[in-house]
């Protein structure tokens, strides 16, 4: 009797052990719906955002990398400093986009809503988007570095012409995204890296506003067909 209960005692010790083992399995590997809803809760709980980042092109006989600085703050504001190239900027301050390398004979300008530049996907940093309704056929696949993120990958939706798909490595314990690899159709593919990130930095307003250099002429440009 003493045997018995003995038994059924460790089987449910065991039951419990092995259930316990699965649910810390799981925790490591959230399903791809999981964690994008981890990354949306990261960055909608962000007020604002300070990374250094790297850009990286490779298509079109092209290949060119390009680093600085990234600063976000809600809402919808962004603002890409260069270092390399010295004085490049891409500044989103609310309505319109701007463009500006110095040398160059004028600035271009856009308005923020029909912008359809590759570093737009990223407005989803600034708690503006879901992912799950943003990409679809979204899927887990494992990290490139082993160091423990998770990578979500999926297919913008509305840019099906341009972008065959999006990949996001992520950290899964907070849900912040560390690099974003955007694979075009013509074969282009542009990765961002983002380190140092400084969440709820202190970023001053007047760092979303952009005066044209004296002289340079502001064109509004048309959005893409």
């Amino acid at each position: 009797m003493n045997l018995a209960r003995t038994m059924r005692r460790s089987g449910l010790l065991l039951t419990a052990a092995l259930f316990s083992i699965g649910v810390s399995v799981r925790g490591q590997a959230p399903s791809a719906q999981a964690l994008a809803q981890r990354v949306d809760q990261h960055y909608d709980r962000l007020h604002s955002l300070k990374a250094s980042f790297s850009e990286t092109y490779a298509g079109l006989g092209m290949n060119r990398t390009e680093i600085g600085t990234l600063l976000l703050s809600k809402p919808g504001r962004m603002r890409w400093d260069y270092s390399a190239p010295a004085g490049k900027l891409f500044l989103i301050d609310g309505k319109y986009a701007w463009f500006y390398t110095p040398g160059d004979p004028q600035v271009q300008r856009i308005s923020a809503k029909e912008l359809d530049d590759l570093r737009s996907p990223l407005r989803f940093l600034l708690g503006h988007t879901e992912l799950e309704k943003e990409l679809a056929g979204l899927h887990l696949a494992p990290g490139p570095t082993g160091h423990g993120e998770e990578v979500l990958i999926g297919q913008p939706k509305g840019q099906e012409k341009r972008v065959s798909r999006i990949t996001l490595a992520v950290t899964p314990d907070d849900g912040a995204i560390e690099a974003i690899e955007i694979d075009e159709t013509d074969g282009a593919i542009t990765r961002f890296t983002f380190t140092n990130q400084q969440p709820d930095a202190p970023i001053p307003p007047d760092t979303f506003r952009f005066a044209p250099p004296a002289g340079v002429p502001v064109v509004d440009e048309l959005p893409p067909v």
